[in-house]
């Protein structure tokens, strides 16, 4: 039986997660939740899962919450970060699940590791913003880091535990989003509706329109060079408009493994759960007859410049990639709320970029100044 806290517990990776767990009641024991402002389901989530420690974004959502339940004495209630923290380093869980968005989902993941916990990662801002320092002291504290991104973990299974002197490069795979051939001169007047609408996945907003822009391909190049320490040279993204391999790892004999499925996250995140071993689940399976045909392009940097500049900012290094997803994920709010347009959101990204100062090998401190630095200039 495995605790499992999950940071993040009402969103897209959150609710698939808890479907993994009620599938395997005899394997998985919710202890903690963490959600946003969404009460309704996390009381839905708690009188289902029972856990023991429950947090939100407000004292305001606290209250309420609390209001809900009535006398109940269990589960425990905080809110805010200090609730975020609370759940991430609870001392009853075994493994944390870090399913928010966003560089919100940093803080805890490393009390996390402080505190010992085996992550399981969906929140791959954590590794751009602070790769360098998350995987310093998870080796430190002897903690595993299991991918859940569908990508990271494809290439997690096709490494196995293949040393690293044997591998020539990683391949991500990209699904190329709603605008792969979309008419160039109609890009700028692409509407929030438009871009929400991913062919393949099912998944939260924010990630939504960063499959739309490839950033999303682009944040999880620099996550991938952390996770497997490769070289960004090391990395290739490929256009695979089908989203049935995952990803794929070439070794430097020539040989190439990939990772094939169908486009479902449960697998993925039943998967850094169940690690080392592989439950039977009742999820469709792949027809490869019915699939019949696998296609694979090159990404166009000019109809997609956010990878390109994913690429910069990873290479560059220090401060850079924090800047990068922070001016990102300001560019993403104000473009879902009709504030900017879809091309506004790699110009943004771009001129945040070009404004700011590197500091090289920047602490914690460093990153969170860097993040809210960007976040201000983005919002100008």
């Amino acid at each position: 039986m495995k605790n499992v806290s999950i940071i993040g517990s009402t969103g897209s990776i959150g609710r698939q997660a808890l479907d993994v767990a009620a599938c395997n009641t005899d394997k998985i024991n919710i202890v903690a939740l963490a959600a946003g402002s969404n009460i309704e389901l996390l009381l839905e989530q708690i009188h289902k899962f029972k856990p023991r420690l429950v947090s939100v974004a407000s004292r305001t959502n606290a209250e309420k919450l609390k209001q809900l339940l009535g006398d109940n004495k269990v589960p425990e209630i905080m809110y805010g970060t200090e609730g975020l923290i609370a759940v991430a380093a609870y001392s009853d869980a075994d493994i944390v699940l870090t399913a928010v968005t966003g560089t919100v989902g940093l803080l805890p993941t490393l009390k996390a590791i402080e505190a010992g916990k085996d992550i399981a990662l969906a929140n791959k801002e954590t590794l751009v913003a602070a790769g360098r320092l998350v995987m310093e002291k998870a080796a430190a504290k002897g903690v595993n880091l299991y991918p859940v991104d569908s990508e990271h973990s494809a290439i997690w299974q096709c490494l196995n535990s293949e040393p690293r002197r044997s591998v020539s490069k990683l391949i991500l795979t990209a699904s190329g989003g709603p605008f792969r051939n979309f008419p160039r001169e109609k890009m700028p007047f692409i509407t929030p509706e438009m871009a929400l609408k991913h062919p393949n996945w099912e998944m939260g907003h924010k990630i939504t329109i960063d499959s739309a822009t490839l950033m999303n391909k682009g944040l999880e190049v620099i996550e991938a060079k952390w996770l497997f320490g490769v070289r960004f040279e090391e990395v290739q993204v490929v256009v695979h408009a089908q989203s049935i391999i995952h990803s794929m790892v070439e070794f430097v004999d020539g040989s190439v493994i990939a990772h094939l499925g169908i486009p479902d996250m449960r697998i993925p995140i039943q998967y850094a759960l169940s690690y080392p071993h592989r439950w039977p689940n009742h999820l469709p399976r792949l027809d490869l007859l019915s699939v019949q045909q696998l296609t694979f392009e090159p990404p166009d940097l000019d109809r997609f410049p956010c990878l390109k500049l994913a690429y910069q900012a990873g290479s560059t290094g220090g401060t850079m990639p924090a800047v990068l997803n922070a001016a990102n994920e300001v560019a993403v709010t104000r473009f879902l709320k009709g504030e900017i347009g879809f091309m506004d959101i790699p110009a943004t990204v771009h001129n945040v970029m070009e404004k700011h100062r590197v500091i090289s090998n920047p602490e914690l401190d460093d990153i969170l100044a860097a993040d809210r630095w960007a976040r201000e200039e983005a919002g100008r």
